[in-house]
């Protein structure tokens, strides 16, 4: 059975509404990026504390730390960064978190990918390496502007680390604003081996507008159907970004959220699927 999940501050900023409207949605998992207007990663030990206690008091676990590491320029220094995954990774241990999401940095502007190649694949293997040793698995998530921007660099990082720890987050609507029109037709078979998460937006090809899952040009029908027929099971992860989408976040309110989560629910009626 698929499970559902999602990023809860595209609800809000502050963590009741967000476990309300998760609750009124029946989705028992979120995706934990920020809170009270800050990033998981810059919460105090004590604001973790906080956040544990009052989602084991609803009932919500965590299904994954929605960190922002990686989503820095690749020619930035490695170590300060390397820290700062480390406290992903405690924070993934003091939220019970089996996943943290990471991202493959920023290529400069105007320059080949293919350039900062080596040093991409040093950093997610440094990376992979200490989550491993934490007992962690790592979701790369396919994002603009960095290097695992389009499949085949997405699948050459994976493969090229080698390693179970470091598995895929597929995300469709980056795809289609990558200029990947048909990201079933043009990437799932390739990344299907390493896809162990999915985020569930769409967009539209051409303006890269997002929109509800369903309605824009990610597949995400054929997308769902082929998952199904592999014995797909793991978390589907909201997150619309339907009232704006910034670099570092995104955000859709309480109501835009119940849309996201309906649309999704509704391919998922259409398929037959089950979720919980």
């Amino acid at each position: 059975m698929w499970t559902l999940t999602g990023f809860a501050d595209e609800i809000s900023p502050e963590l009741d509404e967000q476990l309300d409207t998760l609750a009124e949605e029946s989705i028992s998992y979120m995706e934990l990026r920020s809170v009270w207007n800050t990033n998981v990663l810059d919460l105090t030990d004590d604001e973790l504390d906080r956040v544990k206690s009052a989602v084991a008091e609803r009932g919500i676990g965590i299904s994954s730390i929605g960190s922002p590491i990686g989503k820095v320029p690749v020619t930035d220094p490695f170590g300060p960064h390397l820290e700062r995954f480390r406290r992903a990774l405690r924070a993934a241990e003091a939220m019970r978190a089996p996943y943290v999401r990471v991202f493959s940095f920023f290529i400069p502007e105007g320059q080949e990918p293919d350039r900062y190649r080596e040093e991409v694949l040093d950093r997610m293997g440094a990376m992979t390496g200490e989550a491993e040793d934490a007992g962690v698995m790592l979701l790369h998530e396919n994002e603009k502007e960095i290097y695992g921007d389009v499949p085949s660099r997405c699948v050459d990082i994976l493969a090229g680390v080698g390693s179970p720890v470091l598995r895929a987050a597929w995300d469709a609507a980056n795809f289609v604003q990558c200029g990947v029109t048909h990201p079933y037709d043009e990437g799932y078979a390739s990344l299907r081996p390493y896809i162990e998460y999915v985020h569930v937006k769409d967009a539209l090809s051409g303006t890269d507008r997002v929109v509800p899952a369903g309605e824009g040009d990610g597949q995400l029908p054929e997308t769902l159907s082929a998952l199904r027929a592999s014995g797909f099971d793991g978390f589907f992860s909201l997150e619309p970004h339907l009232a704006s989408a910034g670099k570092y976040s995104g955000f859709s309110g309480p109501e835009l959220f119940r849309k996201a989560a309906g649309a999704l629910k509704e391919l998922l009626r259409k398929q037959e699927i089950e979720w919980a």
